[in-house]
């Protein structure tokens, strides 16, 4: 037998397959309720696709993964023939609030934003509604404020998975850490809940809990060395995302610790990935954000064009009340599916996820039939 090219055929099954999992999910993750809630096209008049202008208004680029949200957002919007303005508020909340007025001002038919501050945009979304723009809150909620469109992934269920990857992995239970991202991102609030929900009447301990202002990573260090002072035989940290997994790691690693100790963050970053397979890293959430970036950029033009939103049943109280909700659900990612949900799915290479490890020859006796 070839087994090169048994090898190579079994990769593009494998791929297909993922690929065929990941449309199987976009098309039926906004929802798992058989109820459909109203999203009735808005009275109107049509739009053709040139016509549409959306305004994406961006957190900042901190946290790695917003450029790629971005590209592909701009990418599928532009395929469909929308026309996009990007504006960087560089973590400013100030900033952000001009910008959408800027965006207002240019009258764009729809404005996606990822607020810098959960709860502070309201009066300047009301502006833009008072201006007939429609509203994507974009992975995080807007708070108390008229949104028509809520895209994002199931966090409580990202906060979930931690904590059975923690309680899986640390059976004999002990102390562990929280060191999360800030609390003004409402994402933050919804990990916790779904951890702390998961890890009740288990022998788990949290002992230690912190927060990285404007998702700086850096932070992260500053609060592990505080919390091994206090607690040095921790067994377990859950990390907010897996930047702040990193600066976790580093530390954990200056103290010997790195391997022992038992850490999950989320995003599916590749140099997560690479813990992962070398041991340093327990789990990481993977978030598809192509499906994301692409659900949020065809409802972006779906909205401009007056059609009704297809394939959203669940909905979301903002405090203003319940808005429809498109949710895509995480997946736990450990070195167990590394390959196939990561390396067979496309999102990171083979190279890239195992440069620093060898695979070892009991590996790719399963890989090759």
């Amino acid at each position: 037998m070839n087994t090169e090219k048994g090898w190579a055929d079994m990769k593009k099954w494998k791929r297909l397959l993922v690929f065929l999992t990941c449309i199987c999910v976009l098309l039926g993750a906004c929802g798992e309720s058989p109820k459909e809630i109203k999203t009735e096209a808005p009275d109107i008049p049509a739009k053709s696709s040139n016509e549409v202008k959306i305004g994406l208004s961006v957190d900042s680029y901190v946290i790695e993964r917003w450029i790629r949200d971005r590209d592909i957002f701009v990418s599928t919007a532009k395929k469909l023939g929308a026309e996009v303005n990007v504006q960087n508020a560089n973590g400013s909340v100030k900033e952000q609030i001009s910008q959408i007025e800027y965006l207002i001002d240019k009258k764009v038919d729809v404005l996606v934003i990822i607020p810098t501050d959960c709860g502070a945009l309201s009066q300047v979304v009301a502006k833009a509604k008072n201006a007939g723009i429609k509203i994507i809150s974009y992975d995080r909620l807007i708070l108390n404020a008229e949104v028509d469109l809520y895209v994002s992934f199931n966090n409580t269920g990202v906060g979930t998975l931690m904590a059975k990857a923690l309680k899986k992995s640390i059976p004999e239970g002990g102390d562990i850490f929280m060191i999360q991202g800030p609390e003004e991102d409402n994402n933050v609030k919804l990990v916790r809940e779904g951890f702390e929900e998961e890890i009740k009447g288990s022998s788990l301990r949290v002992v230690y809990q912190g927060n990285c202002e404007g998702w700086l990573a850096e932070q992260a260090a500053d609060h592990l060395d505080k919390a091994l002072a206090q607690y040095p035989d921790v067994k377990g940290i859950m990390c907010g995302n897996d930047d702040v997994a990193s600066q976790v790691i580093r530390v954990l690693s200056e103290h010997r610790l790195a391997g022992s100790v038992q850490v999950v963050g989320q995003d599916g970053d590749l140099a997560a990935c690479q813990r992962i397979v070398e041991g340093t890293q327990t789990m990481t959430a993977f978030k598809s954000i192509e499906i994301l970036a692409k659900a949020a950029a065809r409802y972006a033009v779906n909205m401009a064009k007056g059609e009704k939103l297809e394939r959203i049943y669940k909905s979301i109280d903002n405090g203003t009340g319940e808005i429809p909700f498109c949710m895509i659900q995480p997946i736990a990612v450990t070195k167990d599916n590394m390959d196939e949900i990561i390396i067979d799915g496309g999102f990171h290479s083979e190279e890239d996820v195992f440069l620093n490890v060898e695979k070892e020859e009991e590996y790719w006796k399963t890989r090759i039939h």
